[in-house]
């Protein structure tokens, strides 16, 4: 689990197991169905999180037990890319995944990701290749990332990651929730909406 609460956003350290996930070019297609983008909330999305690919391949990670409580995602390469739907991080994060490691992300789902708090780090490809060994020998293997020190610790090894400097500041300050920021200083809000002639009333 992260070590956010209501009262501090920041994000830097994420701790739990990992679901390995192999293959490069996974698109937000297969993280999340066309047919499940429907619905007006993403309540439940996280259910639904690969269903297509759960139902059709065996064995998928998605589908085993032993990674249902896993809190960080390990990927291979351009992990994201496809469609630019926001639902598809949805969908991780509320299947209980709170970071994702992995050789690289699309530019927008990497965004999508950082908006909701979902921190996304890249890692040479052996390191990611050392994370899902690691993960599938033993789905109870803890594993410690850290945003700050940008690395992560897993079966007695400490690697290297990487994030843009955009992404890491936005999660160590808490600056990536944009909408919990104007709440918490909803006045100001509401004095510039009240100089807004378009915004009377507000």
């Amino acid at each position: 689990m992260s070590t956010t609460d209501s009262s501090d956003r920041r994000i830097d350290r994420v701790a739990g197991t990992a679901l390995p996930l192999r293959g490069n070019n996974i698109d937000t297609d297969r993280i999340i169905p066309a047919r499940f983008l429907k619905a007006i909330t993403f309540d439940g999305l996280g259910e639904h999180a690969f269903e297509d690919d759960r139902q059709s391949m065996r064995n998928h990670p998605f589908a085993n037990p032993a990674y249902a409580r896993a809190s960080i995602l390990v990927v291979n390469e351009n992990f994201g890319s496809g469609s630019s739907r926001e639902h598809a991080p949805q969908a991780l994060k509320r299947r209980g995944i709170d970071a994702c490691v992995g050789e690289s992300f699309s530019e927008i789902f990497l965004g999508n990701a950082t908006t909701i708090g979902l921190a996304c780090a890249t890692a040479a490809a052996p390191d990611v290749e050392f994370l899902m060994a690691a993960a599938e020998r033993d789905p109870e293997t803890p594993m410690v990332l850290s945003v700050d020190a940008q690395s992560i610790q897993a079966a007695g090894r400490t690697l290297a990651l990487d994030m843009p400097v955009g992404v890491r500041e936005s999660l160590l300050t808490g600056q990536w929730d944009a909408t919990g920021l104007l709440l918490d200083d909803f006045d100001a809000v509401r004095r510039v909406a009240a100089g807004l002639p378009y915004a009377a009333g507000f």
